[in-house]
């Protein structure tokens, strides 16, 4: 499975978006699930809406329903997890999003991820030492 972050989405699904191009092309040729969280689903939805407007918000919300990504649920036990991610990274500052993503790269054992974030991506560590690889901007 393939760990799935907003920008990533966002650049999917508007052609406008200077990563559209690279969504595209890995998308053309995934092989592996994907998996994302609620709080970036939210956090999506909301970009979309403010950006583009409630038809791109209904678009990717076909593409959760079809089943395209897998949806990670954050337990009310992980939250003490979530609370210290959040509280180290403090100053990039990290979001409940990208908490959720550290938390799930965690669980799943591995840190692969589809992400526009360039900058925070590269400081997170999960397991508190584990860097991650960008699978849509391997070079960035």
């Amino acid at each position: 499975m393939v760990l799935t972050d907003t920008g990533f989405w966002f650049a999917l699904i508007n052609r406008r978006d200077k990563h559209h191009r690279a969504a595209v092309d890995y998308m053309s040729h995934a092989s592996e699930p994907l998996v994302s969280t609620w709080p970036v689903i939210t956090e999506t939805c909301y970009l979309l809406g403010r950006s583009l407007g409630v038809r791109y918000q209904l678009r990717f919300l076909e593409m959760v329903s079809s089943g395209l990504l897998e949806v990670a649920t954050i337990h009310l036990e992980d939250m003490d997890r979530v609370y210290a991610l959040i509280q180290k990274y403090a100053e990039l500052p990290m979001d409940l999003a990208d908490a959720s993503l550290v938390l799930l790269a965690e669980k799943l054992g591995h840190g692969r991820i589809l992400s526009t974030d360039q900058r925070d991506f590269r400081a997170y560590r999960w397991k508190n030492h584990q860097p991650f690889e960008n699978l849509l901007l391997p070079d960035g």
